[in-house]
């Protein structure tokens, strides 16, 4: 039996929608299918991703405060610390003060920069914002932005395709120089294929690529910067780690398609979640 202190914990910094397949609830099982226990921090709760044309939506930034004090008069330690969408300037400082606070000389931080898409930033993330997350990236350990992120982070003009691997080993290297000891690029198009950069300290940065299935779907992002963290606290190499992650998501989006799953409602990932609890 594993006992709670031998189970690795990972606190999640994220959103709770309950409809669309994101954020936590995409966090919540993909960790505890691969046995790492997932302690919520919810940042706002809304009735459905903001995908749909219409949604509730509770702003949790004044209770975040006092919900992590009660951790903190716990004594609680965690192997990991994972953040996802953050809402305001005030969240992101939070998060910050949070890492501080919880981390320890184990801890592993992964940071999905979560800021736009297609080449521009999501209407509620301003300069400052962008800004404010450049200090947080600083702080991570493992980061995972997309290519729109990526430019955001080191202030490249975005292009859809066309990429050079030297322009995007000197991005990685750039994002990599902040402060995290691994960075992953996630969704560069290079023709019939999707690629994904993997810059680690200490090794040779990776391309790995696989080919595009299906049409683009919300959470995807999720699905693969959850498993990212979940192998990385358990000890896989970063590359490894992310071939898996992305391995899963095209998984995940060949059976949706397969479904007729609507797009907004992300990808089916429970009809598939056995295959990656068996996958090594």
């Amino acid at each position: 039996m594993i006992s709670e202190r031998q189970q690795k914990k990972i606190a999640v910094i994220n959103d709770l929608s309950g409809y669309g397949r994101c954020s936590l609830t995409v966090a919540i099982p993909i960790l505890s299918a691969l046995k790492v226990q997932c302690c919520p921090v919810p940042t706002s709760i809304l009735s459905n991703h903001t995908g749909f044309p219409v949604y509730f939506f509770d702003d949790y930034t004044d209770k975040m405060g006092l919900y992590l004090e009660k951790w903190t008069e716990l004594g609680l330690e965690f192997d990991g610390i994972f953040s996802g969408f953050l809402g305001s300037e005030a969240q992101i400082g939070i998060v910050m003060s949070m890492i501080r606070q919880f981390q320890g000389k184990d801890t592993l931080v992964v940071i999905d920069p979560i800021m736009g898409d297609h080449g521009k930033a999501y209407q509620t993330y301003t300069p400052a914002m962008c800004s404010r997350m450049k200090e947080l990236v600083c702080l991570g350990d493992i980061v995972t932005p997309n290519l729109t992120e990526a430019c955001i982070l080191t202030g490249r003009k975005y292009r859809d395709e066309g990429w050079h691997r030297t322009e995007l080993l000197a991005m990685a290297e750039e994002i990599r120089e902040m402060g995290p000891s691994g960075v992953v690029i996630t969704g560069v198009k290079e023709g019939a294929y999707l690629t994904n950069v993997i810059a680690e300290r200490g090794k040779e940065t990776a391309f790995c690529r696989s080919m595009r299935v299906g049409r683009e779907r919300p959470g995807t992002g999720d699905v693969f910067s959850a498993i990212v963290a979940a192998e990385a606290v358990k000890g896989a190499s970063l590359t490894d780690a992310a071939k898996k992650a992305a391995r899963f998501v095209k998984r995940c989006i060949l059976k949706s398609e397969e479904l007729n799953v609507p797009v907004q409602n992300g990808v089916c990932f429970e009809e598939v979640l056995s295959e990656l609890i068996k996958w090594k």
